[in-house]
């Protein structure tokens, strides 16, 4: 398994070897991109997008453009998602939650399903050199075993691809639902990508996972002094702190797995 480390730090691909991931509107408001010294693949800012506006705002084209330009400043990626439609209860219902605020997309599972295939299609056939991957939607394991079928329906074959990504599973991680949904997609012969996964997670599924990734440091740094020496309020943008909290994930996942997940 290859663990990411999520950042919104997009200078740190040239400070760290360690696989990041990032979001590719992080990489377009840049006015000058530098290539990476390590492995990374881009988020196409999916949650964000549909939280803020219940639609996507970029047309395939503009993401196709932006993607290319990465690829060619930055350097090639391991894979970058598609455009693809969450199916979180808030995204599809709208709501609040603590201080965030969700406009909803006031569609259903089957359509946000819909779309996300369609825009891989699209994006694929705009760009097929571009490592774009496809992601599977839903929120229930029949649901998940939907959109598969859509894949191959639409001649996808999924088993064949490098990195296939599991959405809306972030919130239901350490759950036996999540654990369900995991299982179940694994037993296909995917490659999965987990979003979001944090350590009970890991414990539970990561063996399942080729690879996943985690913003949570941010989080927990957020809420701690920071480390010492630096004058910072707290180490929520601090590589050093971004670094050591991913030592420590990966040293609590069950050592049978150890092996696998320390792979860089």
């Amino acid at each position: 398994m290859r663990f990411y480390l999520t950042t919104h730090k997009r200078h740190w691909v040239r400070l760290t070897r360690v696989p990041l991931f990032l979001k590719s509107e992080h990489f377009v408001k840049a006015a000058k991109l530098t290539p990476a010294l390590g492995p990374y693949a881009v988020d196409s800012g999916g949650f964000s997008e549909l939280q803020r506006h219940g639609e996507w705002t970029r047309t395939p084209r503009q993401y196709v453009d932006d993607l290319r330009r990465i690829w060619e400043c930055v350097g090639p990626y391991d894979w970058a998602a598609p455009q693809d439609w969450m199916c979180e209860d808030l995204i599809v219902h709208g709501g609040t939650a603590g201080p965030n605020v969700f406009a909803g997309t006031h569609l259903s599972v089957e359509e946000h399903q819909r779309r996300t295939v369609a825009n891989f299609l699209e994006l694929r056939s705009r760009a097929p050199d571009l490592r774009i991957a496809p992601v599977l939607q839903g929120d229930n394991v029949p649901a998940y075993e939907r959109c598969a079928e859509l894949y191959e329906k639409a001649g996808v074959d999924l088993r064949a691809e490098p990195v296939v990504g599991l959405g809306s599973v972030c919130r239901l991680q350490s759950t036996q639902k999540g654990a369900a949904i995991v299982t179940a997609m694994a037993a296909h012969g995917f490659k999965l990508h987990g979003f979001g996964f944090k350590t009970l997670g890991l414990e539970k599924v990561g063996h399942l996972l080729a690879s996943a990734d985690s913003a949570a440091w941010s989080y927990h740094a957020r809420k701690r002094p920071p480390i010492a020496g630096h004058t910072h309020k707290n180490c929520a943008n601090c590589l050093e702190y971004a670094l050591s909290w991913r030592t420590r994930v990966l040293a609590a996942i069950p050592a049978w797995q150890q092996p696998l997940l320390n792979a860089a």
